[in-house]
């Protein structure tokens, strides 16, 4: 929205045909017309702001409106708040205008490898260098957790200026460690990821009859023992022309385009362009020695260098050069700017997704009939008909009692290691609640792809966040265990604060020290470390001590019956109760494998994930299937005078970690084959080690909470002396 507009002005006038629909029924059309006036509109570049005002008429004239034209008035502003959205772009979407002729500068990434899954910087082999020297590019904190390394490169385009056979360099000769490092990076089939205007390059290869999407391009080839390097590379960039925010053709068509004032900007009369895409062709090109000789940078290459895929000339050898060339076609596409990800988003296999969402529907519809069961059938039943007895039948039934009845004096007789319980609940409350809030941000489009690193560095922002509300659950649940005595709370909310964070970052630094010693990019830098700690006990900690004093201050929740000092003995089980609870992880696996495939090629394959609405609604199925199975295993229990249901009811959903542990394995075997060398799989391994930890905490939390209200809530309904 251009600077100087009257936003709730402009945005007033296209609606003629439900504006007077409108004012005929407010009485007061002054206030209407004081409300959209744009002398009571500040002229400034925030549209919130002008939104802020708009509340506040609303506020201060609240006494003069009637209900229904109060309500009148919120819709309208709602619908003006669903326009801020054409007015403004997410963070890292906002489209850059190039006039023919503008440069455009190329930057790269990592070496990628699925083979290896170890990253590499670009200039870590034989490539050309900028003129003004390699420069890193502002990267945030979870683009240097990722790995990510972009850096400037040689390669420069004027906007919509095709060029061809341009030389970029000739390499020295290449050295013996040179060549093996180059022939084992071809080996160990790594790609090489440029990026134009933060687009990650493209390639596009035919198989049986399809058309393959792939980003970045190949190092080289090796075909009959002799090594093949990619050194000439063919450019396509697609371009959209600029057009200039118009409020006119954002708010529709009509005379309302007529009337609208539009405030030109310095420049905007000159045609520019978008970049929408960005695709590669990597070959391999033998060039001539004596056309090499005086050669600058960006000089043209004397001869016509043909591009062909399937013909590769440029074999590497010791103690010889390589040279450096590429071309640049610009091709006006109708792809415009909202649309320019949908190459890489292009999601395959809806249907799947899909079917993964049915299939823990009629397991969470499975799981409510028992539950269902359970509640009207033989809860309710067995109160029902216990309440009706005079307190004589009611004594004399109480010692013929069998089953969940029998344990009401042992039921909420503390368990075994209290604060260990409390710290693993408090942490699975925190990494749920950020797992829900980041999923759910990913889904409304507010972590865009185009902003790399943004998913990464909103996990941590919201786990830091959130360690309010471990501390005050996990103090809460300790004082209610402990009848209420606060004693030793400091000590839980340290723990709470240390336990998690403490393990993966002892997982992490023995993980870095093997990137450390393969020089990989994907090692986390010594002073990002520093930042980490810096994090966990600067703001991580003190948000838990806070939540920790709040749930020492809260009321602690009463138990509905009193405990025996003195313990029942439980009698022999048929079956190992762990078992049972071992058993129950598989139905909360069973809604979120299919997804779970997709989340791991993207994270070892190089895929692109982007359906988080899928992952959401999988996230709140999971959630409602461990509640579910942690809930009837813990009336399981009871049933056979099993009192000793808290450990239990955590493990029978966080169980589910296990089953997704050996996923892992099976992914490694038969998915990863290619995976090569022992640092390689020990890098899977711990990683995966480190994500079935957090779900086994999250997913064991989800049980416990809801195994505690459906025990606490049985019991209340017992009157015993």
């Amino acid at each position: 929205i251009p600077p100087h507009t009257p936003l709730l002005y402009t945005l007033s006038i296209p609606l003629p045909n439900i504006s007077s629909t409108i004012t005929d029924e407010i009485q007061d059309r002054h206030f209407v017309e004081h409300l959209i006036s744009p002398s009571h509109i500040p002229t400034t570049n925030s549209s919130f702001t002008n939104l802020f005002h708009c509340f506040h008429h609303i506020r201060s004239n609240k006494k003069k409106m009637k209900p229904f034209e109060h309500f009148k008035i919120w819709g309208l502003l709602i619908c003006l708040i669903s326009q801020l959205g054409h007015g403004y772009y997410l963070p890292g979407s906002y489209p850059h205008k190039y006039v023919v002729g503008d440069q455009l500068s190329v930057k790269v990434n990592s070496l990628t490898s699925i083979e290896t899954e170890i990253p590499y910087s670009y200039y870590s082999l034989p490539f050309c260098k900028p003129q003004e020297g390699v420069k890193d590019s502002a990267e945030n904190l979870g683009e240097l957790l990722m790995g990510d390394r972009i850096e400037n490169s040689p390669y420069k385009f004027k906007m919509h200026t095709n060029e061809t056979e341009i030389f970029l360099c000739q390499t020295k000769p290449l050295s013996t460690d040179e060549f093996k490092l180059l022939t084992t990076r071809i080996d160990e089939m790594y790609q090489v990821n440029v990026i134009l205007d933060n687009l990650p390059a493209i390639r596009y290869t035919k198989r049986d009859n399809f058309l393959v999407r792939w980003t970045g391009y190949p190092l080289g080839i090796k075909v009959q023992e002799t090594y093949y390097v990619f050194n000439h590379l063919k450019f396509t960039v697609l371009v959209h022309k600029y057009e200039e925010t118009n409020v006119a053709s954002v708010m529709g068509t009509g005379d309302a385009a007529e009337v609208i004032p539009t405030v030109d900007k310095p420049g905007s009369d000159i045609p520019g362009y978008i970049v929408v895409g960005f695709e590669v062709q990597p070959c391999s090109f033998q060039h001539n020695k004596e056309s090499l000789k005086n050669l600058k940078m960006y000089g043209k290459y004397p001869s016509k260098i043909t591009c062909e895929t399937n013909t590769v000339t440029m074999g590497i050898k010791e103690n010889e050069p390589v040279a450096f060339t590429y071309e640049v076609e610009f091709v006006e596409s109708d792809i415009k700017w909202p649309s320019r990800w949908d190459a890489y988003l292009k999601m395959d296999g809806a249907k799947v997704h899909w079917f993964s969402i049915l299939n823990s529907l009629m397991v969470v519809t499975f799981l409510a009939g028992i539950v269902l069961v359970i509640f009207l059938r033989t809860v309710r039943r067995d109160l029902t008909h216990y309440e009706e007895l005079d307190k004589e039948a009611q004594a004399q039934m109480n010692e013929e009692l069998s089953g969940w009845k029998l344990v009401v004096s042992d039921v909420f007789r503390v368990p075994d290691y209290p604060a260990l319980l409390c710290v693993m609940v408090g942490d699975g409350v925190q990494i749920l609640g950020m797992a829900v809030v980041t999923i759910l941000f990913a889904a409304l489009g507010f972590m865009s792809p185009a902003s790399r690193g943004t998913l990464l560095t909103g996990m941590l922002f919201f786990y830091m966040v959130l360690g309010i509300l471990a501390g005050y659950v996990a103090v809460r649940m300790w004082r209610t265990i402990f009848s209420g005595d606060h004693k030793g709370w400091v000590s839980v909310c340290w723990k709470v604060s240390c336990f998690f964070p403490g393990i993966a970052f002892l997982i992490l630094f023995v993980l870095n020290f093997l990137l450390w010693g393969s020089g990989s990019t994907g090692a986390i830098p010594f002073l990002l470390f520093v930042v980490l700690i810096l994090l966990w006990f600067c703001v991580s900690v003190p948000l838990t001590l806070v939540g920790g004093y709040f749930g020492a201050k809260a009321p602690h929740i009463e138990y509905p019956v009193r405990t025996n000092q003195i313990p029942r003995e439980i009698p022999a089980q048929k079956y190992p109760s762990w078992l049972l609870v071992l058993g129950a992880g598989t139905l909360p696996f069973g809604t979120l494998f299919i997804e779970l495939f997709f989340i791991m090629s993207s994270i070892w394959m190089g895929r692109v994930y982007y359906v988080f609405g899928f992952l959401f609604i999988v996230l709140i199925l999971l959630v409602v299937v461990c509640a579910e199975v942690s809930l009837v295993l813990t009336y399981m229990h009871l049933c056979v005078e099993d009192y000793k249901w808290w450990w239990k009811s955590f493990f029978a959903s966080g169980s589910v970690a296990l089953y997704m542990f050996l996923y892992s394995i099976n992914y490694l075997v038969f998915d990863l084959k290619s995976l090569s060398g022992p640092v390689s799989a020990t890098l899977y391994l711990g990683y995966s080690l480190f994500m079935v930890l957090a779900i086994m905490l999250a997913t064991g939390t989800v049980g416990f909470l809801s195994s505690f209200w459906f025990v606490h809530y049985l019991f209340s309904s017992v009157k015993l002396d």
